[in-house]
This record gives structure tokens, sequence and C-alpha cells, in this order.
């Protein structure tokens, strides 16, 4: 009980630390720029137009909205993240029951049998199962954090309060309404998972000698690199999700000249990637002016 409580004060506390940047990246992610570009400099020291960066653009929003406007958005997120770790951590915690019975009847004989790769197997879908309860249940919440945010851009009101957004999404669009974006955001959790895992597997199995004296350590390290890699490839699901969660809404951010409306999240990923913007948002801080495409501030949709 206590391990579970320290988890999600461990999880609110970053959420609300991170609440700025997930702001300013959603706002890029739909195409929203306010701020002209300016001449900067790109890693290899070359002078190139480049989109305003993270500080920036959250100085643009606290120019208008003062400083407790970059935390529009953060009780429903706050909501889905207590959620979501209660759910992730009772289903985990049932597969951990269900596995005692069997540990006390066959000991260690069934753990020395059973390869390493099929416990990988095991545990990733596991945990996949219990991510995809977790995001199936607060995905709701994750929809009006988004819309709450994209209201900056056509200055609504409509998603202010939690009740209130429940209500005018239930009424505009009925339960339906509440898992726009579901399936490409499953789609991307489970993906990055298997990858993450089965890198992590390949690496920590083949490529670092057991012998060394600081192996587990190692092993974490890699965890986290192929965690990284995988989150970067799969990061287009991410995308789609959120715009998918946004569109045509009611809201100016999830219309024309911001986004087209889009008839499905296959047609939005279509869409995005013939316009070569399948990474648009990945970066806060080196944001260089797609080649080719004009801008107008303010009523620019970069894609």
């Amino acid at each position: 009980m206590a391990d579970a409580a320290s988890q999600v004060l461990l999880g609110s506390g970053l959420t609300i630390l991170s609440q700025p940047l997930m702001y300013v990246k959603v706002l890029i992610q739909v195409g929203y720029e306010p701020l002209p570009p300016t001449i900067g400099r790109n890693i290899f020291g070359r002078q190139v137009y480049q989109l305003p960066g993270l500080f920036c653009y959250a100085q643009h929003i606290a120019s208008i909205d003062g400083k407790r406007g970059l935390f529009t958005g953060l009780t429903p997120r706050l909501c889905s993240g207590v959620l979501g770790t209660v759910v992730h951590g009772k289903v985990l915690q049932h597969y951990q029951e269900c596995d005692k019975p069997e540990e006390l009847v066959s000991g260690n004989v069934q753990k020395e049998n059973s390869s390493s790769f099929d416990r990988v197997i095991k545990e990733t879908t596991r945990e996949m199962i219990a991510r995809s309860a977790a995001t199936l249940i607060t995905h709701p919440f994750h929809v009006i954090t988004l819309r709450s945010m994209v209201q900056f851009i056509g200055r609504e009101s409509k998603y202010c309060g939690l009740c209130d957004s429940i209500m005018t999404i239930y009424r505009e669009e009925g339960i339906v309404g509440f898992f726009a974006g579901l399936i490409p955001r499953l789609l991307g959790d489970i993906i990055s998972l298997w990858l993450c895992n089965s890198l992590a597997y390949l690496v920590n199995t083949y490529a670092l000698d057991s012998g060394v004296s600081t192996m587990n350590e190692m092993k974490s390290y890699s965890q986290a690199v192929t965690g990284f890699f995988a989150s970067m490839l799969t990061y287009p699901f991410v995308l789609v999700s959120n715009l998918m969660a946004v569109n045509n809404c009611g809201l100016a951010g999830g219309l024309p000249p911001y986004s087209p409306i889009y008839t499905s999240w296959i047609d939005c990923w279509c869409i995005l990637q013939k316009a070569g913007n399948m990474s648009r948002g990945n970066s806060l801080f080196f944001r260089k002016v797609p080649c080719g495409k004009t801008y107008c501030c303010d009523l620019s949709m970069l894609i």
C-alpha cells in the first residue's frame, strides 16, 4: 500500500513539473506557431531559420495567460496519472497473486527450466495488458487534457472544468468522443513496449559480458537506451493520437487552417506522412522551418 502511494506521489510530482513542457508540445503538434522564425545556428554551426523553442514558446503563453496558464489541463492529467498508476498496479498485483500457488507447488524447478526469453515474453505480455488497461480507463481524461490545452489557440472556454468537459463531450459526441485517438495510442504503447524489452533482452544476452562486475548497472542503462530508441520510433503514433483527440471537436485548433478534418486515424497518418510531418513536435529546441513552406504568423499551419 505504501509503495503504491509513493508511486502516485512521485508520478503526480513529475506530472506537475512536466506540465508546461507537455502544453508547449501539444500546441506545436497541432501546428500552432504564434511566433515568427528567427535566424539561429544548428548543431554544425550553420545559420538556419529556426522556430521558437520551448522557453520562447512558454514565455509567449505566460505573457498572455500568466505563469498559471502554463498549467492548463493539469487537473484531468493528474486524474489520469493517479488512476492509471492504480489500475496498472492492480493488474500486475493480480498476476503476482496468481503466480504464488504455482511457485509453492513447483518450487524453483519452473524457474530453472524456463528460459530467460520465455520470462521476457511472459513479463512483457503482462506489462502490456496492465498498460493497456490503464490507458483504456484513463483515455477520457487524456482527451480532456488535450482539448483544454488546444483551447489556447482560439481563446475558447469550452473545456474548462472537469465535470463541464465531461458533459460537453458526452452531449456533443457521445461515449465515442471520450475515446478519440485511442487506437493509435494503444498501438504505439504496445509496439514501444515490445521493441524496448526485445532490444534490451538481445543487448543484455548477446552484447554484454555476464562476468562484468557492473552487469546489473549496465543492464539498467541498456533498458533506458532501448526505451528511448523505441519511443523515438513510435512517436508518430503519439502525434496521430493527439491530433485525433482534438480533431473536429469544435475548437479552432482542431479545424482548418491548423488541422484538416480527418476521416480516421489512418487518414491522419497518411496526410502527415505525405507532408513529411510525422515528427512534428518531437523536438522542442532545434526547430527549423520546413523547406518550401511559407510562414504566416499565428495563422500558419506548417504541414
